[in-house]
């Protein structure tokens, strides 16, 4: 039952990467969507920890890109060389099945926008000569929110192709961070992650997807999920809201959280337990607002407690 294998891949990635909350569900849920992850987040609270393990349990092919300001969009996609008389293709690190982009925001625009095919189409072209990547594939990206120096912010159509956005946190207790201490004494070094076993192999996590594909979602879920994000478009304090790709996100996501607890139909929680992650970076406010600290998760909750919730019988 895919219930019991989601629950093996959180404690897996659990016996390395420290958690009370759920980041490590929702990034599960995600990946059941095929979808792209954002971890923003501060220094030194295992962002790339968490997306190497994770990579590692579900059995997939992965790769990391440290990103910096010299980094071209060759060093990502590829390029073609002349060799023995002819030009061939040599592929570059984005041809895997999960691409950790470390500190993504640590290189300039054109970098950057090396991803967008990718990230949105599971494909690149490169000198004219368009290539499908590996299924399944997904990006997993970092990046620090408070530092600005000699960092390039993402463009809001590069930030809307996440298909969710995730903020790991301090530890929640005392004991909680006392627990990663013990833990890297007991591994005896920093990244333990090489030693991870995979939990499912990657045939078997593309047919937890495709079950992801076949949860039923009632009528009334559907327009709770298009009120929630018509509210976003409509609040005072925003300037352009959630697009229709931020509508079908929240649908995806809905629909792996309710296969994670073992449903096949989405009720109106699964919805209201994703709603922020995947609608707040797709939402621009007013400058005036901005600067006073409001955000995309203030006109969220707004949203929620506005739009009626569905009565729904399966």
């Amino acid at each position: 039952m895919i219930r019991d294998v989601c629950e093996k891949i959180v404690e897996e990635v659990k016996k390395i990467f420290v958690s009370s909350g759920d980041v490590v569900e929702k990034t599960l849920a995600a990946a059941l969507c095929n979808g792209n992850v954002l971890f923003e987040d501060y220094p030194g609270l295992g962002k790339t920890l968490l997306a190497k393990a994770f990579a590692r349990v579900i059995g997939a092919e992965y790769k990391r890109i440290q990103f910096t300001p010299d980094l071209l969009p060759a060093d990502i996609t590829g390029t073609k060389v002349f060799r023995n008389g002819r030009f061939e293709l040599v592929k570059g690190p984005i041809f895997t099945n999960v691409l950790l982009a470390d500190e993504i925001n640590r290189s300039p625009p054109k970098t950057q926008a090396a991803l967008l095919e990718a990230m949105e189409e599971r494909q690149v072209t490169i000198e004219g000569e368009t290539l499908k990547l590996p299924e399944p594939f997904f990006v997993i990206a970092t990046q620090n929110p408070i530092e600005q120096e000699g960092t390039y912010p993402l463009p809001e159509a590069q930030l809307d192709r996440f298909l969710i956005r995730l903020k790991p946190g301090y530890p929640k207790s005392v004991e909680e961070e006392m627990e990663i201490l013990r833990r890297r004494i007991s591994w005896k070094k920093d990244d333990p992650t090489d030693e991870i076993t995979p939990v499912v192999s990657l045939e078997e996590f593309r047919s937890m997807q495709k079950f992801v594909e076949e949860i039923f979602v009632h009528e009334d879920i559907l327009r709770y999920i298009a009120e929630i994000v018509r509210k976003t478009r409509e609040h005072e304090i925003v300037e352009i809201g959630a697009s229709p790709r931020g509508a079908l996100a929240l649908m995806k996501m809905s629909r792996a959280i309710a296969a994670i607890n073992g449903r096949d139909y989405v009720i109106p929680d699964d919805v209201k337990l994703v709603a922020k992650e995947v609608l707040s970076h797709r939402i621009i406010l007013k400058i005036e607002y901005a600067v006073e600290g409001y955000s995309g998760e203030d006109v969220i909750e707004d949203a929620l407690r506005e739009v009626e919730v569905p009565k729904v019988v399966r």
